[in-house]
């Protein structure tokens, strides 16, 4: 049997002691090992070869090692780099990640976290050796594969917004990178950062997803951390966190920021040492672990407010994925229901898939969806389970209030896009005014006309008009988004 090519590997380091230590190392490990002393040296070596791995210092007497890395971004290459920053310099660090490196490593280095590192990059399986594991009932469970379908096929649309998310997803899929995932409840959020485990190197290991909101504060370092037997009372084995679970996988943070201040000091020390200590350990335990993290709160504003340490988001904020509310990509609905649907078929074992009458549709693009895409699923699911045929009717559906208003027209027509939504036709001062022969249409052009006064005259901001009209930011977003209201290029919140 012919044997495996061996790996190639190019340090640069401008300094010769530390570049003899990292090349022995490494060489100990079976890798063949190049080195440079700086970029121009490097580059040069670059090419005229290909390695699998780049691993150099930030600073280097021409350059630094972001200059490589946008080198090899720019030429197209495939190689992955690990950049190695100056101790605790954390704005080194993001900025590396940002720049597309596949890890970081800091000074004083860490011989055997630099070994860990590198297995990770070149694909050998979990950098570090896991715990020790406990009774399998008692590990928290990864969560499995839902079906043949890729999660990343769920994330359905073909707004912009939604094409944007899934570029992200594939961009980000090939470092370690803390990714921050932002939207609204229901919006997917658990959904981007499965397919960004799916697709990335680590697909194979576990995805660990823990909801911060959910659990008790007086449990959170034992959950997270884990512990050992006799640690406090109760304790009569073993037991690995959430962190360690997730070891050579992925960590998924649900609602970030609801993790309190003090749980938030543990957690970056976790995501800087990349090492846990459980509760009445006496040791470190590495780990290997990507962190994903989602919430739908403004985080930059609870920075300001003093319930978020800075210092945390700005580890996690390295790449951030906003998901728009369904409510900002009606134009995707049409899509979003058709592919609910068929799964909800699937799942139940029924043929033909079901399809939304004219009505129905009409009456779920007037809906606001304060719930987004889960609730919509909610709704299809019940709809589903209570039309008993193939058409899904308007009475199947439980929307109040627009239900109760469309039921009362007879023959709705197919909605026109909101962008070309006739202007309103003001009533005329007259002693009897004529009924109007459509109340919701009439109503929507009233309303129209009214944000559009409003907001011409607080300038386009969209928090000053809303709040001349009663209306919080959200509510004015919505309206606005439901009327076809838009400001253009100026619009400010």
């Amino acid at each position: 049997m012919t044997p495996a090519p061996r790996l190639r590997l190019l340090v640069v380091d401008d300094e010769p002691d530390l570049r003899t230590l990292y090349e022995l190392t490494l060489v100990r490990e079976g890798y063949d090992v190049e080195s440079a002393g700086s970029v121009a040296e490097a580059w040069g070596m670059l090419a005229h070869q290909r390695y699998h791995l780049l691993i150099t210092d930030m600073r280097l007497p021409d350059g630094t090692g972001l200059d490589l890395l946008r080198q090899l971004e720019e030429a197209g290459r495939g190689e992955k780099g690990i950049v190695i920053t100056a101790y605790g310099s954390a704005e080194n660090a993001v900025e590396a990640l940002k720049a597309g490196a596949y890890d970081y490593l800091t000074k004083p280095v860490d011989l055997k976290q630099f070994r860990a590192v590198v297995a990770s990059a070149l694909g050998r399986g979990p950098a570090t050796e896991p715990a020790a594991a406990p009774a399998p009932e008692d590990k928290p469970a990864a969560a499995p594969r839902r079906g043949p379908v890729r999660t990343i096929d769920r994330i359905t649309g073909d707004s912009m917004a939604m094409q944007q998310v899934r570029g992200l997803i594939g961009k980000v899929a090939r470092s370690m990178a803390p990714v921050l995932v932002r939207g609204e409840s229901g919006t997917g959020k658990e959904l981007v950062a499965r397919a960004i485990h799916e697709v990335s190197p680590r697909g194979e290991q576990p995805f660990v997803a823990v909801n911060c909101a959910a659990i008790p504060e007086h449990l959170l370092e034992a959950e997270f951390f884990g512990y050992r037997k006799g640690a406090f009372t109760g304790a009569t084995e073993d037991r690995i966190g959430f962190v360690q679970a997730a070891q050579g996988g992925t960590l998924f943070l649900d609602e970030i920021g609801d993790l309190p201040v003090a749980m938030q000091s543990k957690l970056l020390r976790v995501i800087q040492e990349r090492a846990v200590r459980p509760l009445g350990a006496v040791s470190e335990t590495p780990i290997n672990v990507r962190i994903v993290s989602a919430t739908h709160k403004d985080l930059g504003a609870e920075v300001l407010a003093g319930r978020f340490r800075q210092d945390l988001f700005y580890r996690l904020n390295v790449i951030q994925i906003a998901v728009p509310p369904l409510r900002e990509r009606l134009g995707d609905l049409l899509t979003i229901c058709a592919a609910v649907l068929e799964r909800l078929a699937r799942d139940a074992g029924v043929t033909p898939v079901p399809r939304l009458s004219v009505a129905a549709l009409e009456a779920l693009r007037r809906y606001g969806f304060p719930g987004n895409v889960r609730e919509l699923e909610n709704l299809l699911h019940r709809a589903v389970a209570l039309s008993g045929g193939e058409v899904i009717e308007l009475a199947d559906l439980d929307l109040p209030d627009i239900a109760d208003s469309a039921l009362s027209e007879p023959e709705p027509s197919p909605p026109l896009p909101l962008r070309d939504a006739p202007a309103p036709v003001l009533p005329v001062a007259q002693s009897d005014p004529p009924l109007p022969t459509d109340l919701v249409s009439y109503l929507d052009g009233v309303e129209r006309e009214i944000l559009t006064r409003a907001l011409e005259r607080h300038r386009y901001n969209r928090t000053a008009a809303g709040a001349s009209l009663g209306l919080s930011l959200r509510q004015m977003r919505y309206r606005m988004a439901r009327l076809g209201v838009a400001v253009g290029d100026d619009e400010r919140s």
